[in-house]
């Protein structure tokens, strides 16, 4: 009997739409670009800039248009719904929609105002966007343009506010003070439950004690997290900096991710990418060579060819190899890591570099967000959690400067550093096993052990995320195990960091450890033998994610808030039971979800064992009398 066709989710990804220019956010190193660019945005000098970091971005987002497809209703303002006219959008902006008329002859001519109506389906602009709009526009360009051999006619609309404006008055404003209204009320509400567990210390001292500290390491996490800032852009400080980029199968996504690297809004000669290909079996090396060939090709003029190249391993190696060997080729005292399916914001480069004006900052993660948020609910859920794994729980570290895991997806380090650690973490056994995941905590280990380690939010890149239940739930066995075993590390010096962080990670290496026999006692043992329902218990939990999805909701004003209840509800139902698991496991080397050398032993001693049993059998069978 054949087995079943595994079925290909399709990512659903924001589509920029594409640039003339292939890298269009280079400084320009000839000044051939005039003062107003093609998108109405004029240069702002450094001082603009210097003024409001944010300034770039806002001007960006307001200008980026995006690929859409959705109907579009249109009619003269004051008329409303008289002579409503339908068209359907082709590209869209905040402040600005391109429609494609549909059947019917444009009444309008620039200058007209017009009342539009329209939906935003998700996934077609940044989080945040998605939702119904109501507003005024003008009419400013109308032309035709053909497509399979028709003529279309085409008609541009400005909109009266921008959309980041509509949506502030709209919708936001009101969410976002809801949001902080019920922060505030959970987080005494959470206070309220603990100071109850003070009463009950009689019946039970571990049990009531572990839950006002799992509260209390909450809860200043939360504090330090909204305590966090970033390192100010100073524009005269710009070390040079080399990209790495280990590839192994990623044939999807490697164009994109070398393109990001490469636009970066950063001084020409100070930045280069070198893309180390693991042996890959598809055709991710041909993609490479195309990247580079186009890069070259059109982006001549921005010294691509001294910046931009790549290196193929003679032997698939691995992830830490591919690493190390392109920090051999770098030429820069400055590494970033990216992941070959990570794309960089244009001016994430800049952001990244800054904590290492302090000589004792040995590594820095940016923010990473989810690429393909809109792509399921496994997605969904992945999207609100990574969000506050970043800005909340990475920058409470960070204010202490001792970020525990530089990610992999967008991490900077001293190249002295790496080349310091390299033969160890290349080697690095756990209970006489290869260390062969969890590369990124590995060697933040090493770093934090002399230096300090940092974060900064405004450094933002975008990966893609498991999108299939199983291949999630592999990655999150993989990261548990990783960490167990470099917190386990961790654990041998972090006493000798600032006294706080030191408890901070003790606490935090505890709790989760603790979390499933305290689960069990509330929600199995207490109702079974006492018979009293734990209502206390799933109220606190219900507070706990109440402060997940209102952050995400409060500095995202995204829909997707709502998931991160439904993660929380999750964690304790699926996630929370792979811990017990690692406990007994997590000397295992291979990944699941890639393969690696490890991976293949691992499957060929599986093979192996079923051929054995198969041969004893059949010995079984002949032993057999008729």
């Amino acid at each position: 009997m054949l087995g079943r066709k595994k079925k290909v989710i399709e990512e659903v990804l924001t589509s920029p739409r594409a640039d003339r220019r292939i890298l269009p956010d280079v400084p320009d190193p000839e000044q051939i670009r005039t003062s107003p660019d093609r998108r109405g945005m004029k240069e702002m000098d450094q001082e603009q800039t210097d003024q409001d970091p944010d300034l770039v971005s806002k001007l960006r987002l307001l200008s980026l248009r995006y690929e859409a497809d959705f109907e579009v209703r249109m009619t003269a303002k004051g008329q409303r719904k008289k002579g409503m006219l339908k068209g359907h959008a082709v590209d869209i902006s905040s402040t600005g929609i391109l429609v494609r008329m549909t059947g019917a002859e444009v009444p309008f001519k620039p200058g007209d105002a017009v009342h539009i109506r329209f939906h935003i389906p998700p996934g077609t602009m940044p989080e945040g966007f998605e939702s119904a709009v109501k507003t005024d526009a003008i009419a400013i360009r109308l032309f035709t343009e053909e497509q399979n051999g028709c003529e279309q006619q085409m008609i541009a609309f400005e909109f009266e506010k921008p959309l980041t404006v509509y949506f502030q008055k709209k919708r936001w404003g009101y969410s976002v003070y809801t949001a902080s209204a019920l922060l505030f009320a959970s987080v005494l509400f959470i206070m309220l439950l603990r100071a109850e567990s003070i009463i009950y210390f009689k019946y039970n001292l571990l049990l009531y004690l572990y839950s006002l500290i799992a509260a209390a390491f909450l809860l200043t996490r939360y504090f330090f997290g909204a305590l966090y800032r970033d390192v100010p852009v100073n524009p005269e400080y710009t070390p040079g900096v080399s990209i790495i980029i280990p590839c192994f199968n990623e044939e999807e996504w490697i164009h994109r991710t070398v393109l990001s690297c490469m636009n970066q809004n950063y001084p020409v000669d100070k930045l280069e990418v070198i893309v180390v290909d693991d042996r890959s079996t598809d055709r991710s090396v041909e993609q490479i060579q195309k990247t580079i060939d186009l890069v070259h090709r059109e982006a001549d003029r921005y010294k691509t060819k001294e910046r931009l190249r790549m290196h193929v391993l003679p032997e698939n190696g691995g992830k830490r190899v591919a690493l190390v060997e392109g920090v051999k080729m770098a030429k820069h005292d400055l590494v970033v890591f990216v992941d070959s399916d990570s794309f960089l914001d244009h001016q994430a480069i800049k952001n990244l570099v800054q904590p290492f004006q302090d000589p004792q900052m040995g590594g820095v993660a940016g923010r990473t967000d989810v690429e393909n948020k809109y792509t399921n609910s496994v997605t969904k859920l992945q999207t609100v959690r990574y969000y506050i794994a970043f800005r909340i729980m990475k920058a409470a570290e960070s204010w202490f400067d001792s970020v525990t895991c530089l990610s992999g997806p967008l991490s900077c380090y001293r190249k002295e550093l790496i080349v310091q650690h390299s033969e160890a973490w290349l080697n690095q056994k756990f209970l006489g096993q290869p260390a062969t995941f969890g590369d990124d905590r590995s060697m933040t280990n090493y770093i934090l052990k002399t230096h300090r380690t940092g974060y900064q939010d405004r450094a933002i890149c975008s990966t893609i995320v498991p999108s299939d239940m199983g291949v999630f739930l592999k990655q999150q066995m993989r990261w548990k195990r990783s960490w167990l075993r470099e917190s386990l590390r961790a654990g041998g010096f972090i006493w000798h960091k600032e006294p706080f962080m030191a408890l901070f990670f003790y606490i935090g290496l505890i709790v989760p450890i603790a979390a499933p026999v305290i689960v069990l006692y509330n929600l199995v043992y207490v109702p079974a033998v006492h018979h009293i329902f734990p209502t206390t218990f799933l109220m606190g939990l219900l507070m706990m994610a109440m402060l997940m999805s209102l952050a995400h909701l409060l500095f995202r004003k995204s829909r997707l808030w709502i998931f991160g209840l439904v993660f929380c509800v999750f964690y304790e139902l699926v996630l929370l039971w792979q811990m017990p698991v690692a406990w007994v496991t997590f000397w295992k080397s291979t990944w699941g979800t890639r393969e690696t050398p490890q991976d293949i032993e691992a499957r060929n001693r599986k093979k192996a064992r079923k051929q054995r049993k198969k041969h004893k059998h059949k010995d079984r069978n002949i032993d057999l009398p008729f």
